[in-house]
């Protein structure tokens, strides 16, 4: 893989990246903003970046904090107003941003320019790569402008929103545009320039059955016969199997790091985050090997945490386990620089098959994706796939086979939570507010918004509220989106 500078030198359209600042970022001879001397071949791999950006750290922090894999460091004070639940609008303005003036804009001009120049590969890409945008900022969002977005040379500076029901609509028909212009054999695609999967367009089709599954999932307790349908048509989709990730890796190299590691260790070095309670000690008295790599153990071999949110709490922070280097959150590890932002990975796909196949909308056995999305889980904590069937075989763990499908459907949601903790945190997060699972999770000591009450969306950004007049009501953050319904 080339370094990441040369696709943040080569970043199109005023695509800004804040991965870190450089003086090498300056050393250009071009105008990179000068449409005509841009190539689609150098936009691709600048959204890309950009969603790594926004994936890796603003919605990644979210949702580690609310899906409660980690908590408020007490002797630090950078997310008191996340573990309250009362953030600002402007705590947003930078996803929104990353999401839509810099990736969507990115993809729209390898839309339209792959298009009159016929790299319908690239096109492709770019299709997936705009749903999978989409999904996530509606996902978070709830209502967000889609057919009236990126609209600005056609005048439209205040674009309407869409509903998310119409939204996930549009998502669909991005995916299957994009997998009906790729072809495997075609030689004008991307090559290395694409640092997701290297223009490997057999793993486009993978990737995008796949997100394309994860949509349908979503719509499942609001538009079951929908979901079932939508999911029945893929009977012969292949999906993103064991060892196969959508990633963006990084390096040591300054510059070139993991983003919240990037932003953190490089500007202040302070370590905002340690093990919150809720998920340390579930998978400690759970046997889940998987501990020692997703948290750090304490001199003595120990692990403690900190309940979800107590930032008062008066725990010395060298008795507090802290996020694992593979989480890119631990800013007292060097290694957390290597971390990659996994846009997809094979334990999610996994489980998305299993959660399909126990509801009996795509074939193949629940148990065995159930069983192979935690093996897969392990091994990409560096562990040996011989260690999950011991774990698996836990009576806490074990698929429930015989029991009825919520049941399956909620031990096959709690373990993906478990295998996403510190490298999806937001689908993770997602996926709680779909279903409920896992079941254990508690509301903030410091919650202000009411008892029992947890987040379920993010709040309109600012930028929105004061520049475009179709930007609907600002909601509360216990308000559920359109696929919430539990």
């Amino acid at each position: 893989m080339k370094t990441i500078n040369r696709y943040i030198l080569t970043a199109a359209m005023g695509s800004m990246l804040f991965v870190s600042c450089k003086k090498d970022f300056l050393d250009i001879n071009d105008n990179p903003n000068s449409p005509s001397k841009v190539e689609v071949k150098d936009v691709l791999p600048s959204a890309e970046l950009a969603i790594g950006h926004a994936m890796g750290n603003n919605f990644q922090v979210y949702g580690c904090i609310w899906g409660e894999y980690w908590t408020q460091n007490p002797y630090s004070s950078q997310y008191k107003t996340l573990e309250q639940y009362s953030p600002a609008a402007d705590d947003f303005d930078a996803p929104w941003r990353l999401c839509y003036s810099d990736a969507l804009q990115d993809l729209n001009y390898v839309v339209k320019k792959g298009t009159e120049e016929g790299k319908f590969q690239y096109v492709a890409c770019a299709k997936i790569l705009q749903a999978y945008t989409y999904q996530v900022l509606t996902d978070n969002f709830g209502d967000i402008p889609f057919s009236d977005a990126l609209k600005g040379e056609d005048g439209v500076i205040s674009p309407k929103y869409d509903t998310q029901k119409d939204v996930y609509d549009g998502i669909i028909k991005l995916i299957d545009d994009g997998l009906a212009l790729i072809d495997p054999s075609a030689t004008d695609g991307p090559t290395t320039d694409d640092i997701l999967l290297g223009g490997d367009m057999t793993m486009w089709t993978k990737f995008a059955n796949t997100l394309k599954l994860r949509v349908y999932l979503r719509m499942a307790y609001v538009d079951a016969a929908k979901a079932q349908a939508g999911i029945a048509s893929m009977a012969s989709a292949t999906f993103l199997g064991a060892g196969e990730n959508v990633q963006i890796k990084y390096t040591s190299t300054p510059g070139n790091t993991n983003p919240y590691y990037s932003v953190f260790s490089e500007i202040n070095g302070t370590q905002n985050f340690v093990a919150s309670s809720t998920c340390l000690d579930t998978m400690y008295n759970w046997f889940d090997d998987r501990i020692a790599v997703v948290y750090t153990p304490l001199s003595n071999g120990s692990f403690q945490g900190n309940a979800q949110g107590d930032y008062t709490s008066n725990i010395p922070v060298t008795s507090l386990s802290l996020p694992g280097a593979i989480t890119g959150a631990n800013v007292n590890d060097a290694t957390s620089a290597n971390a990659p932002v996994k846009l997809m990975s094979d334990y999610e796909s996994l489980f998305l098959q299993a959660e399909a196949a126990a509801r009996t909308w795509l074939p193949g056995t629940a148990q065995t994706f159930y069983e192979s999305g935690i093996t897969a889980s392990y091994v990409d904590c560096g562990l040996s796939d011989t260690l999950a069937p011991y774990y698996f075989a836990q009576p806490q763990v074990a698929y429930p086979a015989s029991g009825t499908v919520a049941q399956q459907v909620e031990a096959i949601i709690t373990q993906k939570w478990f295998a996403m903790c510190g490298t999806q945190g937001n689908e993770a997060w997602t996926e709680y507010r779909r279903t409920g699972y896992p079941s254990f999770l508690v509301p903030s000591v410091h919650s202000i918004i009411g008892p029992g009450k947890m987040p379920n969306r993010m709040f309109y950004p600012s930028s929105e509220l004061t520049r475009n007049p179709n930007v609907p009501a600002q909601h509360l953050i216990y308000d559920k989106v359109w696929w919430d319904v539990n």
